[in-house]
């Protein structure tokens, strides 16, 4: 595994409100990830891992602290900065799917291409790329299907092809099984581990157990604060700048 930091977050602190209404949704997380890694982030609600999810997916900025994603300094950028950081370098995947309706998987996947405007890449570019991440999730002869025409398991997969059709850096899941029966959720989990084993580095949110055993380390997360962090496998790494309980299963 590479010792390439992807994600370093360094005393991260979001606060909700001001004065004496002030929430702490994070209160001072530092957490490294390297790239390859495979980590699942685990707390009951209020934990502050949506939050948590959102700062590293440049969705919003820390209060305090810093977040380095692959070597560069995203905390106090504004908006449009972070959006362009979301696009070029983050795949996210949901667990309601986000695909829009009446639209074709290969037209679905093709999406965040068009808004890339640090490669331009002609129509029959972008439909090479994405007909070749709907091959490699087992969709090649889905491609002219609307979500409509899918089961839940097809479409988690649109989505996760649309996650890797810009080539990220890093891919976010988002209770990337929380829709689906256990057969289509075991064979989701099943295509992640193979991006896994393929050199991708994921983060996933999950509530369930069962679930997050599958990657190689579980953070917990308790009223902002890193509670624990559960080793599930070998070539796991221990988090740095935060005194936490390690466990092995």
């Amino acid at each position: 595994m590479s010792e390439r930091p992807i994600i370093q977050a360094i005393e991260v602190k979001k606060i909700y409100g001001m004065g004496e209404i002030s929430v702490a949704a994070l209160d001072g997380v530092s957490i490294t990830i390297d790239e390859g890694e495979f980590v699942a982030v685990m707390g009951p609600s209020g934990s502050g891992k949506s939050t948590l999810m959102n700062i590293l997916g440049c969705l919003d900025r820390p209060t305090e602290g810093h977040y380095i994603l692959d070597s560069e300094d995203v905390s106090e950028m504004d908006r449009k900065q972070l959006a362009g950081i979301r696009n070029r370098r983050i795949g996210f995947i949901f667990q309601s799917y986000n695909l829009l309706p009446r639209t074709s998987a290969l037209k679905n996947v093709m999406l965040p291409l068009f808004y890339n405007r640090n490669h331009k890449r002609s129509p029959e570019e972008r439909e090479a790329m994405a007909r070749d991440v709907l091959e490699i999730v087992g969709l090649g002869d889905r491609l002219n299907h609307q979500p409509q025409e899918l089961s839940g398991g097809e479409q988690q997969r649109v989505a996760i092809a649309r996650a890797l059709v810009g080539d990220p850096v890093l891919i976010l899941a988002d209770e990337p099984t929380g829709n689906l029966d256990t057969r289509s959720g075991e064979e989701i989990m099943g295509l992640l581990h193979e991006l896994h084993q393929d050199g991708r580095t994921i983060v996933m949110v999950t509530h369930d157990p069962e679930i997050a055993i599958h990657t190689q380390r579980t953070i917990h997360l308790r009223d902002g604060r890193i509670e624990k962090v559960v080793n599930n496998g070998s070539g796991s790494k221990p988090l740095e700048g935060e005194k936490v309980r390690h466990e092995s299963r």
